[in-house]
């Protein structure tokens, strides 16, 4: 009697180990990384002054989405600042001109700076593909923590991620124009504030 109860025991303690061992490969399954299809991915710009607007795009050069768990967890993007286009403007002489003002260092040097940087520090699931994302953005050699929802659909072995959110030039040394630097500069006042619509394409 006294053996049959040792191996119903045994029996037990090896069922429990093997449950356990196979909750714990859900639960503390290795984070994926998933590498950026940096053509299928976009990066759309949308500047605003008191006389108009311009919009435009700007190459992602390289990159990475974290999951756990089929779910995001972290990640990081270079932004290949050399590749500033404008899109609103089909004369090509008023176009470059722009392209150069932008590229100087009256907005983002990117002769010192050909890059920009986005690495997320911190991730909140908000119930289903939502999450509020806080990061570091690096621009002009300048990194500032910003936060902004996101939307990261998963499907099979890949993920596309997308956020909206704007972005305060001036905190990143970027003051031409600005009426917070320069209270008497009128109508060739140029907003802080640009905005940013992304579309990040990842897969193994």
């Amino acid at each position: 009697m006294k053996i049959v109860k040792n191996l119903m025991f045994v029996a037990f303690a090896a069922l429990v180990s093997v449950s356990a061992m196979a909750d714990g490969g859900k639960k503390g399954a290795a984070p994926v990384s998933l590498k950026v299809d940096t053509k299928a991915s976009t990066f759309n710009w949308l500047g605003k002054k008191v006389t108009g607007e311009h919009n435009g795009t700007i190459g992602i050069q390289s990159g990475s989405l974290v999951l756990n768990a089929g779910k995001l967890q972290g990640g990081e993007f270079v932004i290949d600042m050399k590749s500033i286009k404008c899109l609103d403007l089909t004369d090509a002489g008023y176009n470059a001109k722009l392209v150069g003002h932008l590229s100087s260092p009256d907005f983002f040097d990117v002769t010192n700076y050909p890059t920009a940087a986005l690495k997320i520090k911190k991730v909140t699931a908000k119930g289903g593909s939502n999450y509020d994302v806080n990061a570091d953005l690096t621009i002009n050699g300048v990194t500032n923590a910003i936060s902004f929802p996101a939307v990261v659909t998963v499907e099979g072995k890949g993920a596309t991620a997308t956020a909206k959110f704007e972005v305060d030039r001036t905190k990143f040394g970027s003051k031409f124009g600005s009426k917070t630097f320069f209270e008497s500069i009128g109508d060739k006042m140029i907003y802080d504030n640009f905005q940013v619509d992304v579309k990040i394409v990842a897969a193994k």
